[in-house]
């Protein structure tokens, strides 16, 4: 038995909660901006994910017209930081709606970091940041995408081993529905499957022609 969701039955905004409600964990951009009167905007957009990897490009959605978007296409730049479980509260702070001329870095006690590309700094708390300068933005329905190429990016030095990142070390938190958030919970290392290794003991292998082993 399976219960039926109609986005037009529903209306935008239900359907907007169902959305986020079952595409989770998402992770978060703590997108950092600065205004054309110089004003730090800070905030988490959790529908954010890599567009590109060859120019490295990276997505993030502003749902209706945000300072982040605002200033990113005054500006042409803006700083995507990693969001670690234990700036939670400061993370969940900086959602609230500050007036445009109020710097959340500030409200929250945060601490800026000059970027090493772009003028647009960094938070220094956060392990991971990218410095993009922005590439385009895409308007689509009531949101628009707005694409970052990253011109450099940092990484605390005790997040790496064997030199890269490690997940367990970053600890960051994702997004799931409404005021749910959700901690990395369990890592697990699963190789994936080369065609010529394929094992053939999934349901429907056989019938599909599938090599068995």
């Amino acid at each position: 038995m399976r219960t039926d969701f109609d986005p037009d039955a529903l209306g935008a905004g239900r359907f907007y909660q169902f959305l986020t409600q079952v595409i989770v964990p998402r992770p978060i951009a703590w997108v950092v901006t600065r205004s054309a009167d110089g004003v730090d905007n800070l905030a988490p957009h959790s529908f954010f994910t890599v567009a590109s990897t060859d120019p490295p490009i990276v997505q993030f959605t502003s749902v209706g017209e945000k300072d982040s978007l605002r200033n990113a296409e005054a500006t042409g730049e803006f700083t995507v930081c990693l969001t670690p479980e234990k700036l939670i509260e400061e993370i969940n702070a900086t959602a609230t709606d500050f007036p445009a001329d109020e710097s959340e870095i500030d409200a929250t006690g945060l601490t800026r970091e000059p970027s090493s590309r772009i003028a647009t700094p960094r938070i220094a708390e956060s392990p991971v940041a990218l410095e993009c300068r922005l590439e385009r933005t895409v308007p689509l329905g009531n949101c628009t995408i707005v694409l970052g190429r990253v011109v450099h990016a940092v990484v605390d030095s005790d997040a790496l081993v064997d030199g890269r990142p490690d997940a367990r070390r970053l600890a960051p938190i994702a997004r799931l529905g409404g005021s749910e958030w959700s901690t990395l919970g369990e890592v697990r290392k699963t190789p994936r499957i080369r065609y010529e290794e394929w094992p053939g003991h999934f349901s429907g292998a056989a019938s599909e022609g599938l090599p068995s082993s």
